[in-house]
């Protein structure tokens, strides 16, 4: 297999697998590539000829009732058991000190032009190392991440540009058939504690710092489809759960207009103010230029394009990559003019421990 994904939808016990047998994936050097494609999708945070858009062509489409085993998925082999996963960049080249002090000056270069009115918005990301387990293959990590986590979208996927990734993500991008579609502006975040674990964060009070940060994007993704959609129906915002963290989301319910298509509509969306920034261009290109670790496939999105008619493209967030000698585990977190660093490093700790839950269950 070239190219490979398994991914289960929220709230679904089905497990899709996706498989290309021969020849490459296909690259693209842009969202609206996509118009008139079908496979599963893997596109990165910043599109280039490094990072590009990659396609895998749905040679094979399997389903199971639930999580699949090696036996039960046939006689196919596992590319991460056919060659050393590629991966772009020195073993364990960040410890957990220097990773805090680079955060740190990551953050005062960040709230320096938030404080100065340059940005409404900025969003500050990082990477963390763990080593790999022994004895312990993706497709078990996979296992674990679907039973610890009913309601969010988890894949693996492995293409030779990518590399491999597992991804337990509560952040729709882009949903639906035809020309009725729906995405969500999912922001804002608060760790469950205690009894709050028996329930889905009802009875917490949102500070004004995160209901801002949620209605930014919001507004956004409401000004973007108002050039390409119709009927536009919005709910929200509400508390949901993603692991033990809450976030604060609303729904959009619209119609593509007939001269547009599902990629212009992800041009358009892809980055969303969720793993970026406003206004949206300047805070895109300051990010690239400023944060320490590149965020590679971490913050673009994935999922099945058009297949049985349907597409399911969710922001690649709770995600890690995966060696031959490491875990590399991906998080960030919207900044304010107001955001303190040790709470905005904490959140990103939080959103960590989805990953590294997954990597402790025996």
């Amino acid at each position: 297999m070239t190219g490979f994904a398994l991914y289960r939808l929220p709230h679904e016990q089905q497990v899709t697998m996706v498989a290309q047998t021969e020849g490459e994936p296909l690259e693209l050097a842009s969202c609206e590539a996509l118009n008139g494609q079908t496979g599963f999708v893997v596109a990165p945070f910043a599109v280039s000829t490094d990072m590009p858009i990659v396609l895998i062509r749905p040679d094979i489409v399997k389903t199971f009732p639930s999580v699949p085993d090696s036996s039960s998925i046939g006689n196919c082999q596992f590319p991460w058991e056919e060659q050393a996963v590629p991966f772009g960049g020195t073993a364990s080249s960040l410890g957990g000190n220097s990773n805090r002090t680079t955060y740190s000056d990551d953050f005062s270069r960040f709230f320096l032009h938030l404080k100065n009115g340059d940005f409404r918005k900025l969003v500050l990301s990082r990477c963390a190392e763990e080593p790999v387990t022994e004895g312990v293959s993706p497709l078990e990590l996979y296992q674990r991440a679907c039973q610890l986590y009913p309601r969010l979208f988890i894949s693996l996927v492995y293409t030779a540009k990518s590399g491999l990734w597992l991804t337990a993500t509560p952040e729709i991008l882009l949903e639906g058939k035809g020309n009725e579609w729906r995405t969500i502006a999912l922001a804002g975040t608060m760790k469950l504690k205690g009894d709050e674990l028996l329930g889905e964060g009802e009875s917490l009070t949102w500070s004004t710092k995160n209901i801002q940060e949620q209605r930014y994007v919001a507004t956004y993704l409401k000004e973007c489809l108002e050039q390409l959609a119709d009927n536009i129906q919005e709910e929200g915002p509400r508390t949901v759960r993603a692991a033990n963290l809450v976030h604060l989301r609303s729904d959009f319910t619209f119609t593509i207009l007939n001269n547009a298509r599902v990629g212009n509509v992800l041009q358009l969306l892809h980055p969303t103010p969720a793993v970026c920034g406003l206004p949206k261009k300047e805070a895109y290109d300051f990010i690239l230029a400023n944060e320490h670790t590149p965020r590679l496939y971490y913050s673009g999105f994935m999922g099945p394009l058009n297949l049985s008619s349907t597409t399911h493209l969710f922001v690649s967030l709770r995600c890690m990559q995966i060696t031959d000698n490491q875990y590399r585990l991906y998080a960030g977190g919207g900044l304010l003019k107001d955001s303190v660093e040790e709470q905005e490093w904490q959140e990103t700790e939080a959103k960590m421990e989805t990953m590294r839950r997954v990597l402790k269950t025996q």
